[in-house]
Formats: C-alpha cells, structure tokens, sequence
C-alpha cells in the first residue's frame, strides 16, 4: 500500500464521500443512527468489525463520534483499502485485513475472534441472499454476547411496487440534477481514481477482482431481520429506514 506518498488521503474520503452521497443524500443519517445504537448497546469503547470497510468510512466517524472505540476494517477491494490505510496510519486504534467475505476462511484473518459490533453500509447487496445468510451465520459467531450487528443497505419491499416507482423516479430525477451541477457517478469516480499516480495500480487490481459493478440481491428489511434471527440473534429489526433503504440492527 502507498502511505506516506505525500497523498491527500483525506481529500479522497471526501471525494468519495461526495460520489455516495450522489447516492444518498440521507447517508449521514444512516451512520448517525448507527453510532447512537452502537453507544446505546455496547458503550462507548467497543471493539468494532467494519466490515466491507472501503475507504474506512464507518470507522472514521466511529472514532469522531467514540474516540476510546477501536476498529478492525477488512475488504478486498485495493483501492479502496490504499486510501483507508493512508488515512488512518500511525492510529493504533484501527486495522485494516484484506479479505474475502465469501471465502468460508475469511474470519481466520482478523485479529480478534469476538466483537462488541460488527457494522456495514451499502455493500452487502453485492451478495446474493444465499451467501449473504451463510455470511450472516458467520457473523452472528463473531459477536459477543450482548453485541451487536447492523447493515445499512438497499432493502426493497417488493409488496409495494407502486411505491417503490415512484421513489426510484424521483430519486433519478434529483440524482440528474446533482449530476448537472457537477457530481461524479461511480464510473466517473473511479475513472478519476485510475488516473492518479498512487491509486491506479490498485484501482487496475479492483477492476481484475470485481469486473464492473455487479449487484446482489436487495432483500426486504424483514428478510435480514429473519435470517438473522433464524441465524443466532436474540432480537432483530430496522431501526432506521427511508423509502429504499434500511437499518437493520440484529442484538446477540
């Protein structure tokens, strides 16, 4: 990994930010809702698993928000992980393990085999449903007892297609605005990435490993809610929500 180039890494996180928020114009709301459950539950020191970490985003505003937390990020995407580890380096409080989540021998990596928290947001939809719930079983083993788990993702009910069109329509239209006024997409995101000196050999890496961005499934909040029970969870439900997208908040 690039550290110590003279990279603006935290000019990246908002460059990346920016592109998700594009999105999401409610994500802040998400994190926010998150690190209140997080508090509530597990205290304000916990031992957290961020998983599918990206650039680090939840484990940033983790230590904004609970500066005695520690973190362990783990993913696989190069990139992404190059501008995580030069964000946080010299901070032993975080981690970074590069890994595979549907590789069955991804847990041995981390350096801890418990967690107050595990935590994700937009990225577990690039799963199908079947290893996302072999994925959720792995993960209810990883949390303590008294822990807690939450994803925060693209969660559609199907049973309201009128609904569910009339959200999608006016979130393209708004997202067709913010693109008039300037906003990078995914594509143009990394396309940016490929062409700075630190990121493109790690961006050209992502590209081998994933192809194109390819989604998953986007299950209902009440199909995470099940299988997480149905998977070693004590109580499970959303706790934030908006018209197409869920906090669900599982508790070992």
């Amino acid at each position: 990994m690039a550290i110590g180039t003279g990279t603006d890494w935290h000019a990246w996180q908002r460059s990346w930010d920016r592109q998700q928020e594009w999105y999401m114009p409610d994500r802040e709301d998400r994190f926010r809702v998150m690190l209140d459950m997080v508090e509530a539950l597990v205290g304000p020191a916990p031992r957290v698993l961020d998983l599918a970490c990206g650039t680090g985003t939840i484990t940033a505003r983790l230590l904004a928000r609970l500066p005695g937390a520690t973190s362990t990020g783990v993913d696989l995407d190069p990139a992404l992980l190059t501008i995580a580890e030069g964000t946080f380096a010299g901070d032993d409080r975080v981690a970074f393990v590069t890994a595979d989540l549907k590789d069955p021998e991804w847990s041995t990596r981390l350096p801890y085999d418990t967690y107050d928290a595990v935590l994700t947001a937009t990225a577990l939809h690039w799963l199908h449903s079947e290893p996302l719930a072999v994925l959720y079983g792995r993960i209810a083993e990883l949390v303590r007892d008294g822990g807690v788990f939450m994803n925060a993702d693209h969660m559609i009910d199907e049973t309201t297609p009128r609904i569910n069109a009339a959200d999608r329509a006016q979130r393209h239209a708004r997202m067709d605005q913010v693109k008039k006024d300037g906003a990078l997409d995914w594509a143009e995101w990394w396309e940016v990435a490929a062409q700075d000196p630190v990121l493109a050999e790690p961006t050209a890496r992502r590209f081998e490993i994933y192809g194109e961005h390819a989604d998953g499934d986007t299950p209902s909040a009440d199909w995470h809610a099940r299988v997480l029970r149905e998977k070693g969870f004590g109580e499970a439900r959303p706790v934030w929500r908006s018209p197409s997208d869920a906090l669900v908040l599982a508790v070992k």
